[in-house]
Parts: structure tokens; C-alpha cells; sequence
């Protein structure tokens, strides 16, 4: 019996844009848009891989193509992943804290 699908979800900021769709959109490189929609289907089938918790359930999948791409997301509800932002290792810790900003936001908003 096949595991259902986890559902992906964009996070949605406070003037509308959404964060990781305009990160995914700055990719110019053809094999690493490749490697992340494989990664985000991979991430969809419940194959998480290489994953880690950065605290205050915001998530960093690592994707190891380029300058090191990373998507960061939470879990929004059972079998639903909000998608955050993304970025490099270069980024990474502004990334990290954009990424935590976003997910504070958006739990404040389901208050």
C-alpha cells in the first residue's frame, strides 16, 4: 500500500509575494532547477533525505548540486509543508533567519 502524498504549500508574506517561488524563479542555473524540483518531489513522496530541524520546527533540506542549495520549510499540518524560502550555503544564515521570521509570521496569522 502506497503512503499518500505530502501536499506542498508556499508561504505567502505580509505584501503578497511569496518567497520561495521568487527564490526558484532566480535560479538561472538549468541543472540545479532540475535538481530542486527533483528534490521537491522527492520531499512530496515523504523521502526527506538529507534533513535537519533548525529549530522552532523550521527544517533545512540540503540539496548537494552547485553552491550547495538549500530549501527551508515547516510543517504546517499532518502531511502539509509550508515552503519557506531557499537559498546557498553562502546565504545560509540569513536564510535560516528570513526562513524563522516567515515561519513566526505565519503561525502568528493562524492565531
Amino acid at each position: 500500500m502506497t503512503e499518500p502524498e505530502w501536499k506542498l504549500d508556499y508561504y505567502v508574506a505580509r505584501n503578497g509575494k511569496i518567497p520561495f517561488r521568487q527564490w526558484f524563479e532566480s535560479v538561472n542555473d538549468e541543472k540545479a532547477l532540475l535538481a530542486i524540483e527533483g528534490r521537491l518531489a522527492r520531499l512530496r513522496s515523504g523521502n526527506f533525505g538529507t534533513c535537519e530541524s533548525i529549530g522552532n520546527g523550521v527544517f533545512e533540506l540540503k540539496i548537494y548540486y552547485g553552491p550547495g542549495y538549500r530549501i527551508y520549510f515547516g510543517r504546517k499540518e499532518n502531511k502539509v509543508i509550508l515552503l519557506l524560502c531557499g537559498g546557498t550555503k553562502s546565504t545560509q544564515w540569513k536564510d535560516i533567519r528570513t526562513a524563522h521570521a516567515y515561519w513566526n509570521n505565519f503561525k502568528e496569522k493562524q492565531k
